[in-house]
């Protein structure tokens, strides 16, 4: 079931998922020193400023965070490949950057989803991006248009975007500061 993230009851496990993300992102989408990177960034301090950021985008943007609550048996089957005993009961989330962001592309921005591993493929992203579309959509944007940023390595990702519509739009580049 996915339904609107609730600030501050939702946000540990949100945490946990948020963390899971970025030690994915970081491990697979470049060398040791990306995911060292990753991984050094996931402190305290970075934890209570993506707390923060996350009341304030809330505030901001009523229901751009959406989370999927697993059930009973997919709990379970997330758990025990895991080895690790359960600590909530969110598979997932999605989250669009409220619309008074929606200025750095004019349009509206997908910056995360995310499910845990075991439990892709069974549904629970094609709900979370929904969910999303729905959000964007009640969107006051220049352009009509979600955009997102996908690793072009990401090939189960590239399908399941062009799946639901998506097309390249551009690409982005970056540089260390």
């Amino acid at each position: 079931m996915v339904r609107r993230y609730e600030h501050p009851d939702d946000f540990d496990a949100l945490w946990d998922l948020k963390r899971a993300f970025e030690l994915e992102l970081g491990a697979s989408t470049g060398g040791d020193d990306k995911e060292a990177a990753y991984e050094a960034k996931l402190d305290d301090d970075y934890r209570e400023r993506y707390r923060e950021w996350v009341a304030d985008c809330v505030e901001k943007g009523e229901g751009c965070i959406h989370v999927a609550e697993a059930d009973a048996e997919e709990q379970a089957a997330s758990h025990a490949e895991a080895q690790a005993a359960p600590t909530d009961a969110l598979a997932g989330y999605a989250f669009v950057l409220p619309d008074d962001l929606s200025m750095i592309w004019d349009a509206a921005v997908l910056n995360e989803i995310y499910v845990r591993e075991p439990l892709r493929g069974t549904g629970v992203a094609d709900d979370l991006l929904d969910a999303a579309v729905e959000a964007a959509e009640r969107q006051d944007l220049p352009l009509d248009r979600l955009v997102l940023d996908v690793d072009p390595s990401n090939e189960r990702a590239q399908a399941f975007y062009r799946r639901h519509g998506f097309e390249p739009w551009g690409e982005m580049v970056a540089r260390s500061l």
